[in-house]
């Protein structure tokens, strides 16, 4: 049914010379406001530990994943019963936290960031949750060297928010260390609405959108593009 749909709107588009955007507002679709998008982000209230952990990230400039994309993050962790989590950027524990309250109990979150400084935050915040230590695996260093370390196949949910230059190459990292069925995730998709803006040239943009490009394109993946917090970019690993 969502190929029907998808090659539906490419094939309108072709017909009319309209854009896929312009196809698909044409067809009915309504674009979210700014108090619709607001209202969706606030759905969830947000615990004081999280809202620590937020205000931590702001004060050391690390920027964190949105309430709506966290929310998000959450619900598939607990959809998948994600026993083991791969996350490229620590960051001062806000998405750490939602992922973990997701996961299955004993579900373990390898967590890789650059900056030691930030995951020291980090393990401030999983403490004040009460996650046991032996739930996290904190690895300080480039993501595109741990990576290669971890074992393939072997994770539930890979969630990447590092360096956007780099997000086609933690995809194909991604792609290996997934299990069939896993989901691999990338925030700020839509880059401050800098993707969807052709006229946007700046090496973060043109990164996120090659790596748009190539999930929709990957017949190994199911994907989604989700307008929550900054885009949430979400992909099923189909089964071999």
């Amino acid at each position: 049914m969502l190929d029907g749909l998808s090659s539906g709107l490419t094939q309108f588009a072709r017909d009319t010379g309209r854009s896929d955007l312009e196809a698909v507002i044409s067809t009915g679709s309504t674009a979210i406001t700014p108090q619709s998008w607001a209202y969706a982000e606030a759905y969830l209230d947000e615990d004081h530990i999280v809202g620590r952990a937020r205000q931590r990230a702001a004060e050391v400039g690390a920027v964190p994943v949105g309430r709506g994309a966290g929310a998000a993050l959450r619900m598939l962790a607990a959809a998948l019963g994600a026993r083991t989590v791969v996350e490229v950027g620590t960051g001062c524990g806000v998405s750490g936290l939602y992922l973990l309250s997701g996961m299955r109990v004993d579900g373990v979150l390898t967590s890789v960031d650059i900056e030691s400084e930030h995951q020291r935050l980090a393990r401030e915040a999983f403490t004040e949750a009460n996650v046991p230590a032996n739930r996290t695996r904190l690895i300080a260093g480039p993501a595109l060297e741990v990576l290669p370390r971890l074992t393939d196949g072997a994770y539930d949910l890979v969630f990447c928010d590092g360096d956007k230059t780099e997000y086609s190459d933690y995809l194909q990292q991604a792609l290996r260390l997934l299990r069939p069925g896993g989901v691999v995730a990338f925030d700020n998709a839509l880059w401050h609405d800098r993707v969807a803006d052709s006229a946007q040239r700046d090496p973060d943009t043109v990164a996120i959108r090659e790596l748009v490009r190539l999930v929709r394109e990957d017949d190994h993946l199911v994907p989604a593009l989700l307008p929550v917090g900054d885009g949430l970019l979400v992909a099923v690993k189909r089964p071999d």
